[in-house]
């Protein structure tokens, strides 16, 4: 979102709500969710001349869940409770006879939605960028799940810092969830234990992460991988193949077959070369943490000849290493 206030005299006031009064003026519109009821603006508080974001809510669409809270009383409860210099701080709030506004903190920095190319190293700065701020969210005494991480829910800076917004649908580990609101948000990034009503863990978070890399290195709109089957696209093959191990566990339909938290993903990613060849050793180990099945081929490899006649197949062109590497590709994307 490139932030120019040099026209905003010249903006008619009939375009935009009139918040005078409260001390805004709207600059433009931001998104818009018409299932929802939802709009965002671009704004500037007129005494400070800072920039902000303003979040409408129309009162007609907001329903209530078990607690008797609704929607914008829950978000607003959660980032008062928020200090992460990555999380737009919550500033204000107001209503009118139809709608109410949630006033935040305006972030340089675009929607992934807006730009869908980067780099496979781009895109891990930005996984380890959104996984730290997830770190700081399940840190908390009672961790919260953001349950509605997906590409416009994130925005990317020049530097690549990931910021999370859109804290809607997020809640604290212990809360009950109601009925209404199970799977309510984006299909293809809603971990699968949420679609069947299962309780939500730290690692939940991480499927929508999963997914949201995987649009991202493949280039893929969210509405095209909005789908129940959850086949995503092939990953690009330059990719490493301990980076694409990563990728995979990120989204596994168990989640006790993911990283348990942000922490332990966000630690495994570092190392984690990004493209290249991988050593057999590698291979074979992603191998095993992937596929149970390929447990018994690891094995059987490691159980070959002396450590001599191995480094000669292996060493050939065309020879053992590319062939796993290709098992392994076709194991991976099966």
């Amino acid at each position: 979102m490139e932030l120019d206030l040099r026209n905003k005299g010249k903006i008619p006031v009939s375009q935009h709500p009139d918040f005078s009064v409260q001390g805004y003026q709207v600059i433009r519109e931001l998104a818009r969710n018409h299932e929802a009821g939802r709009i965002v603006y671009l704004a500037y508080n007129c005494q400070s001349q800072q920039p902000v974001v303003i979040k409408e809510f129309s009162i007609d669409h907001e329903t209530t869940d078990w607690s008797g809270s609704k929607t914008y009383e829950r978000e607003i409860a959660l980032l008062q409770q928020l200090e992460h210099p990555r999380i737009p701080r919550y500033i204000n709030s107001f209503a009118t006879a139809e709608n109410f506004y949630l006033v935040q903190e305006y972030k340089q920095a675009r929607s992934l939605k807006t730009k869908c190319s980067f780099s496979a190293t781009e895109i891990k700065q930005i996984a380890i960028s959104l996984l730290e701020i997830l770190v700081y969210l399940q840190q908390q005494v009672d961790p919260i799940i953001h349950r509605d991480i997906k590409p416009e829910n994130i925005l990317v800076d020049e530097q690549l810092n990931a910021y999370l917004v859109d804290f809607g649908l997020a809640r604290r580990q212990s809360t009950k969830i109601a009925l209404t609101t199970l799977s309510t948000g984006t299909p293809g990034f809603i971990p699968p234990e949420e679609q069947f009503g299962y309780a939500l863990t730290q690692a939940s978070d991480l499927y929508s992460v999963g997914a949201t890399l995987i649009c991202l290195l493949t280039n893929t709109h969210t509405v095209k991988i909005s789908d129940s089957s959850l086949q995503f696209p092939k990953l690009a093959p330059h990719l490493h193949p301990g980076f694409r191990s990563w990728l995979l566990t990120m989204v596994q339909p168990n989640g006790k077959d993911r990283y348990p938290n942000a922490a332990v993903a966000l630690t495994a990613l570092k190392s984690i070369p990004v493209t290249g060849k991988a050593s057999i050793l590698e291979v074979l180990m992603a191998a095993i943490k992937l596929k149970k099945r390929t447990a018994m081929f690891a094995l059987a490899v490691m159980g070959m000849g002396a450590v001599a006649i191995t480094t000669l197949v292996f060493s050939q062109p065309g020879g053992a290493t590319q062939q796993l590497e290709e098992s392994q590709s076709l194991i991976d994307f099966q």
